[in-house]
């Protein structure tokens, strides 16, 4: 059985957030927290929130233990992106694209 959580929204680009999100897709979960917290990125932390909130879920909704869980399956999806200018010189205009994204976990049982 797998149990799902989602982050809407997540202000990290999906291209940043897809790079942490492989280094923990099919670890089991208390492996996938420990390399999260020693990374240096931002969007590690976010993930690892995400993980936990699906740990949560399987075990208050399903009554799975969290030591036998495993990340099944983990992927960033693009979300809305804010477009912003920065003024240039001669009246010109540069775009800024805020990217943000969907973060999913499914986590399962070993």
């Amino acid at each position: 059985m797998r149990v799902k959580a989602v982050a809407k929204d997540v202000g990290i680009s999906p291209r940043k957030a897809r790079l942490v999100v492989d280094m923990v897709r099919g670890k089991k979960v208390d492996e996938a927290l420990t390399i999260l917290n020693f990374l240096p990125t931002p969007s590690a932390k976010t993930v690892a929130k995400v993980i936990k909130s699906a740990v949560a879920n399987a075990e208050n909704n399903l009554q799975m233990a969290p030591v036998d869980l495993r990340v099944a399956a983990i992927f960033v999806d693009e979300a809305r992106t804010l477009k912003r200018f920065r003024p240039k010189s001669r009246g010109r205009v540069s775009p800024i694209l805020k990217r943000s994204s969907h973060i999913t976990v499914l986590v399962e049982e070993e």
